[in-house]
């Protein structure tokens, strides 16, 4: 994959580890949102803390990247749905721990009325493959 980060002072700088724009090439992989369950018992894990439920859908994310041969390394766009934009500092900070600044892909955020199951978190992304 080749990636180029864009980036402009024209706009606001990324208040988190994302830049403003990606451009990049090769096959796309669009991994549908992923909530914090326990992928062998479909039990929600860590209910009431978003940090855990954060740690539980990013693992959820790169064992879906994992199996179409890519790694968070390779994500493009992410899309963050929170329950709570009270929320945003600790999943802020988990996410954070997996993906590099750098190369952070770009980010949209946003609170929900409501998720899958309660949960408080939901992460999407779109990745690329050469």
């Amino acid at each position: 994959m080749t990636r180029e980060i864009i980036q402009t002072h024209q706009a606001p700088a990324p208040v988190g580890p994302y830049n403003q724009a990606i451009a990049a090439t090769g096959t796309l992989i669009f991994v549908a949102g992923q909530i914090a369950l326990d992928p062998t018992t479909g039990a929600v894990v860590g209910e009431g803390d978003v940090g855990q439920q954060t740690e539980q859908a990013i693992a959820n994310l790169k064992a879906i990247l994992l199996a179409a041969g890519v790694t968070l390394a390779d994500v493009v766009k992410t899309s963050v749905f929170l329950a709570d934009m009270n929320d945003f500092a600790a999943m802020n900070a988990v996410y954070a721990q997996h993906f590099d600044e750098a190369i952070a892909p770009a980010r949209a955020c946003v609170e929900v009325s409501r998720l899958p199951k309660d949960v408080q978190v939901e992460i999407e992304c779109i990745a690329v493959k050469d």
